[in-house]
């Protein structure tokens, strides 16, 4: 697993904010073309039904998404710091739903009448619409209060902990260069200087 990589298995909307990771260049961003976005959610499909299959994202829909996960790290790194999350993002994100919302959309199957949750819109407007909801459902969960960012020198990605000791956003990630870091520091500091 690469930094190139989006990280994904952690709440929908965590996996939105660990889109922008860290690079030796600063942040960069993991959703920032029409083709990436389209990676992304295929790998997001199975939380995300709202991507559908009406085609490839284009260069429009990537405002609505970007602004989403925009005000979703807003708002996780205020209470990562325990600091009242800014009005201006929670705003944003109920805008985000309100955009396009879920109308349960009823048929039959033939024995029973079913109802499926749908959006219309453009697609950047309906995956936001989504991904505004997930947050919206994680920010008022009371497992936010487990948050975390990731332990490893330089690495912004957020997680939720499902043990109490996990320090990293992943072990193939961050972990296992910080075992890399630490075994390299015990075995130089071990071996006397070359001249």
């Amino acid at each position: 697993m690469t930094e190139s990589e989006p990280l994904a298995g952690e709440a929908l909307a965590l996996d939105l904010v660990n889109t922008r990771p860290v690079s030796g260049d600063g942040r960069m961003d993991l959703l920032g073309t029409p083709r990436q976005l389209a990676r992304w959610l295929k790998l997001e499909a199975d939380r995300l039904p709202e991507s559908g299959t009406d085609g490839q994202p284009v260069p429009d829909d990537l405002v609505p998404v970007h602004a989403v996960r925009e005000h979703t790290e807003a708002v996780v790194r205020a209470l990562l710091d325990g600091a009242e999350p800014p009005a201006t993002a929670l705003r944003g994100l109920t805008e985000a739903q309100r955009a396009a919302p879920a109308v349960r959309e009823l048929g039959w199957d033939g024995t029973s009448v079913t109802a499926v949750p749908r959006r219309t819109g453009p697609l950047g407007v309906r995956v936001a619409a989504a991904l505004a909801e997930a947050a919206a459902g994680l920010l008022t969960d009371p497992a936010i209060g487990r948050l975390k960012e990731c332990e490893a020198d330089g690495c912004v990605l957020v997680f939720l902990p499902a043990h109490p000791r996990r320090r990293w956003c992943s072990p193939a990630r961050c972990g296992n260069r910080a075992r890399v870091a630490r075994y390299y520091q015990r075995h130089s500091a071990a071996q006397p200087p070359r001249t």
